[in-house]
């Protein structure tokens, strides 16, 4: 479908990452397609957060039909929020006339048959890695904890948690 405008979003979960790959693989897909970007939407945040600024800017610009296909890396940095918020957040684009595509999951596409039987499944999968991270986390700090070792936020320094896409 040549001449398809649409939204690329990527995600990573803290600073200390890069979305860079991510990026290089869903602008080589879209130029392979010949699809045109609208615009690249770029949270640094945890999947399971509400708290995503370019993700919720993404769906207000969906809302205004500025674009007609979301392309995202993996339903992982898509959302981790579960089954039904995920499965939702999917409806609403189909909803506004707005396809979506996983890179990494081919079978992830608004056009398969059977694509709300194995979101469900990838959902469940990923909400079950995101509980595992946090209990890892947790256990990491209660070990620190124990040897001494500070814990607690950044002072003034922390850095933002999103970073600018860019928009046409």
């Amino acid at each position: 479908m040549a001449n398809k405008k649409i939204a690329l979003y990527v995600r990573v979960s803290t600073d200390k990452q890069d979305a860079d790959n991510q990026i290089k693989d869903l602008k080589a897909y879209a130029e392979s397609k010949g699809y045109e970007i609208y615009g690249l939407y770029e949270d640094t945040a945890s999947g399971s957060s509400t708290k995503r600024p370019y993700f919720n800017q993404m769906f207000e610009d969906a809302h205004k039909a500025k674009f007609n296909l979301v392309l995202f890396w993996a339903l992982d940095r898509f959302s981790r929020r579960g089954t039904l918020y995920t499965l939702t957040k999917l409806k609403e684009l189909e909803g506004l006339g707005i396809g979506w595509h996983s890179y990494r999951e081919p079978y992830f596409s608004s056009l398969g048959q059977f694509k709300d039987v194995v979101l469900s499944i990838m959902a469940t999968l990923a909400k079950i890695e995101r509980q595992r991270i946090s209990e890892r986390t947790k256990a990491g700090l209660a070990m620190a904890k124990a040897r001494g070792a500070p814990i607690g936020k950044r002072g003034k320094d922390k850095k933002p948690r999103s970073k600018k896409g860019y928009f046409k």
